[in-house]
């Protein structure tokens, strides 16, 4: 690959911050940090496995990463050869977070792979392990700057964002605004990117509340499956306060919708907020050859050309998928 010479100079700097020399945008991989211009293109939102046994049940002899890697490599590749040179893996502990797998199929499919911290409270908290629920915002938020200072589970692996997740479809309950409280204080510890996998507007909007509340700036927040509010307006209340609005289960069709949410923000003046993914993939534990896999080149061969014939040029498809991703998840604390 051949940089300009700007390219050069930025990831100089960040070579400097890497060194403790100066502070620059970077992101943490499962290889270790980089600057933030060497990320690319890439899809903010995938899985490669995810095990729905519960928080109670799991543990990493449920899956062989053998069979994992013989499973998703193909697909990675895939996207690979599509231009994609970074992907955010958003499975969070407890679900099937395997860090050894993610460093095994980084390395042999040559993309660059980001990790998460964090505890995901959707679907009735079945994913939550016990001390979620005692202790406070604060103990729950050390354990996960535990992780970015120290490594998670032993290993050298260092995580590139934080990752909850909250039931949207009633009030945040008192246990997931406490998860939203977390998040704030490990941010402002980090400066990792907070992603909260949300869908309904109003969840969305009673957490960017909470974060501005404690000082969080909305920037440091991305609204996760954004695309399951159908009221699209909410999408440009959230941007124009600053947060990021992902419309992010393009692996899963609904083409034409994804196409009209993102043409009404660039009207708006608003696409240099918006990220996109597929949501896609992923080896299931206990189901035959790992199940079914849904790929993650779904934004290249439906999405991208439906964008094209609404006028969008390439410099707008870079702003989705290369300056933006950079933008939302490079580390640094944003206070409000």
């Amino acid at each position: 690959m051949i940089f300009s010479r700007r390219e050069f100079l930025i990831a100089g700097l960040g070579f400097l911050f890497l060194n403790g020399k100066k502070k620059e945008p970077y992101i943490n991989t499962v290889n270790g940090p980089i600057p933030s211009v060497q990320l690319g293109k890439t899809l903010i939102h995938e899985h490669f496995l995810v095990d729905f046994i519960g928080a109670d049940k799991i543990s990493f002899d449920r899956w062989n990463r053998g069979e994992v890697i013989e499973k998703v490599l193909p697909y990675l590749l895939e996207a690979r050869q599509a231009g994609v040179k970074s992907v955010f893996d958003c499975t969070p502990d407890f679900l099937g977070r395997d860090v050894i797998l993610l460093k095994m199929l980084s390395e042999r499919s040559g993309v660059q792979i980001i990790t998460n911290t964090g505890y995901y409270g959707a679907v009735g908290n079945k994913y939550l392990p016990s001390w979620a629920l005692s202790e406070t915002a604060e103990q729950l938020a050390k354990r996960w700057i535990n992780e970015f200072k120290k490594g998670i589970n032993g290993t050298s692996v260092k995580p590139g964002f934080i990752k909850i997740g909250v039931d949207a479809d009633k009030p945040l309950s008192e246990l997931h605004k406490k998860l939203v409280h977390a998040a704030a204080v490990a941010h402002l510890k980090t400066g990792l990117t907070i992603c909260s996998h949300t869908g309904l507007a109003k969840a969305a909007l009673e957490q960017l509340e909470i974060l501005k509340s404690m000082g969080v700036h909305p920037n440091a927040f991305v609204w996760v499956h954004a695309q399951a509010e159908s009221e699209k307006s909410y999408h440009l209340n959230a941007a124009r306060q600053g947060a990021w609005v992902s419309l992010d289960g393009i692996g899963w069709g609904d083409f034409d919708n994804y196409t009209d949410s993102i043409v009404r923000l660039k009207n708006e003046g608003l696409l240099n907020r918006v990220l996109i993914s597929h949501d896609a993939g992923w080896y299931k534990p206990g189901e035959p050859s790992g199940g079914e896999f849904k790929g993650y080149t779904n934004i290249f061969n439906e999405l991208l050309p439906r964008l094209r014939q609404k006028g969008f040029s390439e410099s707008d498809f870079d702003q989705l998928l290369i300056t933006n991703p950079a933008e939302a998840m490079s580390i640094r604390i944003r206070r409000s």
